[in-house]
């Protein structure tokens, strides 16, 4: 089993998982498909996702059963953390606060 999850992606990206996957909701895909059908794909993906970003997660033999890679922008990043990959936020980005008036007198 594999699930990929896009954001921002364009539709010809989109188009071209239609063709291999199910698209469960809008930018969710989900298959059963060999490792190399897999690699193909994200490579794809990863060629093809412009500004936005994307997640792949498939079934393995691991810890906690699946595995997952990102590309693109985004607040979540994968962390290698004893063995497990679990997720780490990146703080929010604030944007530049407006300077404070003065008051004269």
């Amino acid at each position: 089993m594999l699930v990929i999850v896009l954001e921002n992606a364009p539709p010809r990206l989109r188009g071209r998982l239609a063709m291999w996957l199910v698209e469960a909701r809008a930018g969710v895909y989900v298959g059963d498909l060999s490792k190399r059908v897999r690699e193909m794909l994200w490579g794809q993906v990863c060629e093809g996702i412009e500004d936005g970003n994307a997640v792949l997660l498939w079934s393995t033999n691991t810890e906690s059963g699946y595995d997952f890679l990102t590309a693109g922008t985004n607040r979540r990043m994968p962390v290698e953390f004893d063995g497990l990959k679990l997720v780490s936020f990146l703080p929010v980005e604030k944007e530049d606060a407006e300077p404070v008036a003065k008051a004269s007198g």
